[in-house]
């Protein structure tokens, strides 16, 4: 079939191999011409012609070997060679006889023939020094440093000139690479889904455009950090067969006006020599903030850059075989002419995944991992709600540094475990030590909140109990749902404030009286407490939200919440807010005086062993005891 060149559909593909710089090897071509004459001047020597008595006095004492010549013709000889040394009046060598192409008189020849018995010759000639490496070398170290130091300012020159023209040029990166694939994405399968029939749609339009679809334009990704919305995008370019631009929102903004609007252009002009492609804009939101909202007035340069790419997007030309695609973590602050179908058609939300997908996610990192055969990959996922893909990679790569550093050859169940503890709470602080008193306190602490967790109705699993110092806790409980929840329910949140309260209770029933551990506690409880009467309507001030975490857009709508009461309502809401906690705070009290044999088994344990799991609180549960201490201590009386 023959092809128009003028066709749009037939353009000619951009050329990304750099260019021969012809100036640069007329340069270095000058540079080896003037070393090559440099070192056959140099070689040749400095000469001086011999005058007939010095060769007389050098044939005297045999040091002229021989001498060459021949006869040009007439009256002529020419000299070819005159071998022979030359002494000083010590009898020291010091120089040789080296040939000289002379043309001379034949009488004068004839006299130097005379000279020495046997040999002719027109004349001779003796190097003053001789030529050795290092002489070369010397004579050439200065000629080759200003040679070195011109070309680096030629070429730097040459540099600045060309950054001056490509400082608008986009810096979008082509990725060729398949190193990513849906088969390494797990626990975002209907995500999956959509970005599978983007590119089917690359791949076979036909059946689309049959049934009158088009093809949608651009594709935002949404999610909390680590959800793998780069990872989906890098997966996207390695099943695609065909080009794949990325390129960060923070790599159009430059304090220069004009040059985001231009890189912009010149991304999509590429673009356009390429469709069909992908262009992958990660982390939109630096460039794509709602208009009027910055600090910039209207003339800021990044409401420049995203009104260039709100037209190259969907504006008057058609950019036909170009879809867009974008991540971010902060829809709210997005322009709304940026998301408006035509430009991106499709949000796609990438959560934190559940406890099969995390599961899935766990299986798809185990891959290059050595675990243990005996691990089971379900039950550590259900101790890490919460965790995103990111996160549990990181998990993952703690438990394999931990087994490595005990060099082991397995990661066990054990490194697994503390890989978690790592990742929540931090390194164990195996260097701060407590006192007697104080680790009996945080003991009873940590009890505390784990009678509350086993006794209360609707409070969450105790999985595992520690007293060893995290981060900046000085003990922990583990406690996860029974089931995955979407909802939360009002006896749910109730019984979540409670568990919180468990440890500043258990201080004040043992000890009578309080400490500082409980800030942390506080704090979780209050925020809870709060919520339900500002935000979800689950008070006595009725169904009613006086408060939400949205607002204007102002640096990203972080600074202040808004606020739809007075301040008559305003100490209402204070009431109820401290009711609330005091009506947890009670009941709190309440199971942990019905239960105080049990705070107190717990307690001795963790005093004992310091880290308690869920096997070992259900058989102090069950039994009241912790059955393989109690034998170890046993074994260990009678061997002393």
């Amino acid at each position: 079939m023959n092809q128009n060149p003028n066709r749009p559909d037939q353009k000619k593909k951009i050329d990304y191999r750099k260019k021969p710089d012809y100036l640069i090897m007329l340069f270095t071509l000058v540079i080896v011409i003037g070393v090559f004459l440099f070192l056959r001047d140099a070689l040749q020597g400095e000469v001086q012609e011999l005058t007939t008595s010095e060769i007389q006095d050098a044939a005297d004492l045999g040091h002229i070997e021989s001498i060459e010549y021949s006869l040009i013709g007439g009256d002529n000889f020419d000299l070819v060679q005159v071998n022979g040394k030359i002494y000083d009046q010590h009898k020291a060598l010091y120089n040789n006889i080296v040939g000289f192409e002379r043309i001379m008189r034949i009488d004068e020849a004839a006299e130097i023939l005379l000279i020495v018995d046997g040999y002719g010759g027109t004349t001779a000639v003796v190097a003053k020094s001789g030529i050795t490496i290092w002489t070369v070398l010397i004579n050439l170290v200065p000629m080759i440093l200003v040679l070195v130091i011109l070309f680096i300012i030629f070429k730097n020159a040459n540099n600045q000139n060309s950054k001056a023209f490509d400082f608008a040029k986009n810096r979008a990166k082509l990725n060729r690479e398949k190193s990513v694939t849906f088969k390494d994405i797990a626990g975002c399968d209907e995500e999956k889904q959509e970005m599978e029939e983007l590119i089917d749609f690359l791949k076979a339009p036909k059946k689309y455009i049959d049934m009158g679809a088009r093809i949608p334009k651009g594709v935002l990704l949404v999610g909390a950090p680590g959800t793998g919305k780069t990872l989906l995008a890098r997966a996207v370019s390695g099943e695609a067969n065909v080009p794949f631009f990325s390129i960060s929102g923070s790599d159009f903004v430059e304090m220069f006006v004009g040059v985001g609007a231009s890189r912009v252009r010149d991304l999509f002009k590429v673009a356009k020599e390429n469709s069909p492609c992908i262009i992958f804009i990660d982390e939109i939101d630096a460039v794509g903030r709602q208009r009027g909202a910055g600090l910039g007035g209207g003339h800021d340069e990044r409401e420049q850059t995203l009104n260039q790419l709100l037209v190259e997007m969907d504006g008057f030309t058609t950019n036909m075989g170009i879809i867009i695609m974008a991540a971010t973590n902060r829809p709210d602050v997005l322009d709304p002419a940026l998301l408006r179908p035509g430009r991106f058609d499709r949000q796609i939300t990438i959560s934190l995944p559940d406890v099969r997908g995390r599961e899935a996610i766990l299986k798809v990192h185990a891959r290059n991992k050595k675990l243990d055969p005996k691990i089971k990959l379900s039950d550590f996922a259900t101790r890490i709600p919460g965790f995103s893909g990111a996160d549990i990679e990181n998990l993952l790569n703690e438990a394999a540094l931990l087994a490595a550093r005990d060099n082991r050859t397995l990661i066990s169940d054990v490194d697994m475990g503390e890989a978690i503890d790592r990742v929540m709470m931090g390194p164990a602080k195996k260097s701060r030590k407590y006192s007697p008193e104080e680790k009996k306190v945080v003991a009873y602490h940590e009890a505390g909140h784990a009678v509350i967790g086993i006794k209360l109705e609707d409070a969450n699993v105790v999985q595992k109990v520690t007293i060893i110092p995290r981060g900046r806790t000085g003990g922990y409980n583990l406690m996860v749902p029974l089931e995955e929840k979407f909802l939360e329910t009002k006896k749910g949140l109730i019984a979540r404030i409670t568990s919180f309260l468990g440890g500043r209770v258990a201080e004040e029933i043992v000890f009578d009286t309080v400490t500082t551990g409980a800030y942390n506690d506080f704090q979780n409880a209050t925020l809870i407490a709060r919520a339900m009467v500002t935000e979800y309507g689950m008070s006595d001030l009725g169904p009613i939200q006086y408060e939400s975490s949205g607002g204007n857009v102002f640096l990203g709508r972080d600074y202040f919440k808004e606020k739809n009461f007075s301040d008559q309502v305003a100490h209402e809401i204070d009431k109820e807010v401290r009711h609330i906690i005091t009506q947890c705070f009670e009941k709190a009290k309440n199971i942990i005086e019905t239960n105080r044999e049990l705070l107190d088994l717990i307690a001795h344990y963790l005093v004992e062993v310091e880290t308690l799991t869920k096997a070992d609180i259900d058989e102090i549960v069950s039994t009241g005891k912790l059955s393989w201490w109690n034998d170890k201590k046993e074994s260990e009386k009678n061997a002393a």
